[in-house]
């Protein structure tokens, strides 16, 4: 019988939810028959709304293979004739693996995993991503395979607000909430474009039919109708009054609007370990700071950036550094060792290091140790939230159609945009037919194949983004309505940056998710700051001709990376 945990994070008393491996788990049990999850005693002290949008992320009923072959049964599971060929296996890099939930149909945890594959052969410990360069997708006469970009990690999402709040790799959603609704309702779960309305009402068919009887209800208080009322049939998941709705009178789009705020609180209970004063605790380069009594996150009236050059002047100050040794910690998911030394430490300085001017010296250039990666990947979070371009899809078009051909793919203008949407952008619900060439892997065969990033969310009114946020996201500012057209030739190529904990449980890595190694990240950017200076980098965000990097930074750099990694289960 294999076990499995889907876990659950609170700090108690304070309100802060964290990953510990030993307090709050939750155990998938399988067997060829049946899926069984087992909600232990610690996981009742979790607010309410957090574990039913934990299982609504584990649901696997609202996908269109299940409306196409439960025969309008709601409550059909197992499925007469077996689950969706796309769950049966996990895509690697090195090939495929079982898949944690085959027999069934999609639902989220699918591409956002955490231990589900953790001791099957190939796979591994994640943080909710999964191990695809682009995550498989349920067949569909649109013949579509893959998703348009990796499955990034979803911890921390709930530090991602402010003015440009912006969800997915483009910044296609404003909020979490609709990311859910887009989620469920979209490609990844199987639905066309023009089956929103009946992706919609099939949702909300199985809440209301929802019998109370599967594995699911089981374990997460009975019926979605009485769970979603307030009366669920254990006391500690009784939803706050906030979170209620009356699935028998309420609308099918009141519904999913009801479920996108559940799982949003889920979403946003996913975060990296810290203690009561909101610190990041677990990494190696956490005990780091700790025992160097370094500042461990900003000030109130510091931004991150400024934070980073801070704790930048302090390591300059820093005499006789106390390392950190597999005395301090021991990582009980993975060989690697608990340590942050003098190598790690290097590393720390070149991703803090900036140059003095705008461009570097030639000299400067030479000698290298500058990642300004601060710029980008700011601490504590090492992340801004923000969108930028640092050559990634440039260097992907290039591989399959020869250098430099990016610099010369001819991209419509705005006013070229808008004239005709089917031609150019994502295929919606306004526009099912639109061919979105300009959001596809680059394809040998098709030359205008590629994805622009924030080029596809900026200005496109299906997906209704406010155009201030992704000018926020770009550092524009707010653009005026006569430069428009001139921001929207800004905005290739960019996308929203990510994360750094714990990279070694969430490659690949990019957005194209065709770099495996965490060295060959600093090599990418080694190579590519080299051409931003140049001017061989089209689009080229500012910062990137700012990083100047030697061989000898490779090494450190990859190791301060690995600093960052902590248990996370």
């Amino acid at each position: 019988m294999e076990k499995r945990k889907m876990r659950k994070m609170k700090l108690l008393g304070v309100g802060l939810l964290v990953c510990t491996a030993a307090a709050f788990a939750m155990a998938l049990q399988t067997d060829a028959h049946s899926t069984r999850f087992v909600r232990n005693s610690a996981e009742a002290e979790e607010p309410a709304e957090v574990a039913i949008g934990e299982r609504l992320f584990l649901e696997t009923r609202f996908a269109q293979y299940y409306f196409a072959h439960s025969d309008g049964n709601p409550n059909a599971e197992p499925l007469p004739g077996g689950g969706d060929p796309v769950m049966a296996t996990l895509s690697t890099p090195t090939g495929t693996i079982p898949g944690p939930f085959a027999g069934m149909t999609m639902n989220c945890r699918q591409c956002h995993l955490v231990d589900e594959a953790s001791t099957t052969k190939g796979g591994g410990f994640r943080t909710y991503a999964d191990f695809a360069a682009r995550s498989p997708l349920p067949a569909r006469e649109d013949g579509l395979t893959v998703t348009p970009r990796n499955s990034p990690t979803m911890l921390n999402l709930v530090l991602n607000g402010g003015p440009d709040e912006l969800y997915h790799f483009d910044g296609e959603f404003p909020s979490l909430e609709a990311l859910v609704k887009g989620t469920f309702t979209g490609r990844n779960f199987g639905w066309l474009p023009s089956e929103n309305a009946t992706a919609i009402h099939h949702i909300a068919l199985i809440i209301r039919g929802d019998d109370g009887q599967g594995e699911l209800a089981q374990e997460f208080g009975g019926s979605y109708a009485q769970v979603l009322a307030g009366k669920s049939t254990d006391p500690n998941l009784v939803l706050p009054p906030e979170y209620r709705i009356d699935v028998t009178t309420a609308t099918d789009e009141e519904i999913l609007d009801a479920l996108a705020k559940l799982v949003a609180a889920y979403g946003d209970s996913l975060l990296f370990a810290r203690n009561s004063r909101g610190e990041f605790t677990a990494s190696p380069y956490d005990v780091f700071l700790k025992k160097n009594h370094l500042p461990r996150k900003p000030l109130p009236s510091e931004s991150p950036l400024e934070y980073s050059r801070r704790l930048r002047r302090t390591l300059e100050r820093l005499e006789h550094p106390r390392f950190v040794t597999p005395a301090d910690g021991k990582f009980e998911l993975s060989d690697q060792k608990f340590v942050f030394g003098s190598t790690e430490l290097a590393g720390l300085k070149v991703f803090l290091a900036e140059p003095a001017d705008s461009l570097p010296e030639v000299s400067a250039v030479t000698q290298g140790g500058t990642g300004n990666c601060l710029a980008c990947h700011a601490a504590p979070n090492f992340t801004d939230f923000k969108l930028h371009n640092t050559g990634v899809n440039q260097k992907e078009y290039d591989a399959v159609h020869g250098e430099g051909a990016f610099s010369h793919l001819s991209i419509p203008t705005l006013a070229e945009r808008n004239t005709n949407y089917d031609a150019y952008l994502p295929a919606t619900p306004t526009h099912p037919s639109a061919q979105g060439p300009f959001r596809r892997p680059p394809d040998a065969t098709q030359p205008t194949f590629t994805d622009l990033g924030a080029w596809n969310s900026y200005l496109n009114p299906d997906f209704g983004v406010d155009p201030r946020k992704i000018e926020l996201a770009m550092g524009l500012g707010i653009v005026p309505t006569r430069l428009k057209s001139q921001a929207l030739s800004q905005a290739i190529g960019r996308f929203k940056t990510p994360g750094l904990r714990d990279l070694g449980d969430s490659a690949p890595y990019f957005h194209d998710g065709n770099t495996t190694n965490l060295e060959d990240i600093v090599r990418f950017y080694k190579e590519f700051s080299g051409k931003a200076r140049r001017g061989e980098v089209r689009n080229a965000d500012p910062q990137l001709r700012r990083i100047v990097l030697g061989n000898d930074d490779l090494k450190v750099l990859t190791a301060f990376l690995k600093s960052l990694k902590e248990d996370y289960n």
